[in-house]
């Protein structure tokens, strides 16, 4: 079933892979007038027709925008969303644009902290196949130690510096709100009441709990194998902050200055 209603608000959630879009698309969902319909690049969503990628750039936003699904119970929402990752944008040419100049789009950007660990969870996830985890998954062992290269971090963390950019370049600040992971993981309230004021909605009142569980609580340096060569590498660079060790694996300065809905 699909629905039109052009004068619902529409929005987007933005971020790097493996930074909490889910676990805030989860939240909003919770909210009796937002729907968000999950990855709107991703083949495997089975929210939206198989065959969309097919559809012009136009038609996929029309998609999502003004003949989304509509799920049981919100049949009448408000705030219509989706969700898009960074590199699903690689792969659709002038599809960020579009995306950007669609009529009174409000866009948030999931920012996790340290990058360093947004790549650490996504080459875990692609490794084990586990890309979730829910709360009746307390037994379950946790994920690969893995092995990054040089190579691979430069690059991903040049990726993640050039989208949030861009994501920041493309939204006036009244449409873009930016919030952090870790802020979401462990004040989802506080959060939660910032982006629907930032939406225009209502203030429903946020449970903390979810089934979903965070995957990997061990700091990096028991997690990444090679993680004294690369802060060998990275020491004294740009991206020296994402290899001080600490407590949970945080930069100092970030945990000290980063505040909720805060850009880093």
């Amino acid at each position: 079933m699909t629905h039109f209603m052009p004068t619902t608000q529409p929005f987007v959630i933005l971020g790097m892979p493996r930074t909490g879009t889910h676990y805030l698309e989860e939240l909003l969902n919770a909210h009796p007038n937002v729907l968000s319909n999950g990855e709107l690049l991703n083949t495997y969503d089975t929210n939206w027709p198989d065959n969309r990628l097919k559809y012009s750039n136009r038609e996929i936003l029309e998609l999502a925008y003004l003949r989304y699904p509509v799920r049981k119970g919100k049949a009448h929402a408000t705030h219509i969303g989706c969700k898009i990752n960074q590199p699903q944008f690689l792969e659709r040419t002038g599809f960020f644009d579009q995306l950007a100049q669609w009529p009174r789009l409000k866009a948030m950007l999931v920012v996790r902290r340290n990058t360093l660990e947004s790549l650490r969870s996504l080459v875990q996830a692609r490794q084990s196949g586990e890309w979730l985890k829910y709360g009746s998954d307390n037994g379950s062992a946790p994920p690969p130690q893995v092995a990054l290269t040089i190579e691979l971090c430069e690059a991903y963390f040049k990726a993640a510096d050039d989208f949030h950019r861009q994501v920041v370049d493309s939204f006036a600040p009244e449409n873009l709100l930016s919030i952090e992971y870790e802020n979401l993981l462990h004040d989802p309230a506080e959060c939660m009441e910032a982006v629907q004021t930032f939406l225009g909605i209502s203030v429903h009142p946020c449970s903390p709990r979810t089934a979903l569980q965070r995957q990997e609580v061990r700091p990096l340096e028991q997690t990444v194998l090679n993680f004294d060569e690369l802060k060998g590498h990275f020491s004294g660079g740009q991206y020296e902050r994402f290899f001080e060790k600490t407590r949970d694996g945080l930069s100092r300065d970030r945990m000290i200055h980063g505040g909720p809905g805060s850009f880093p």
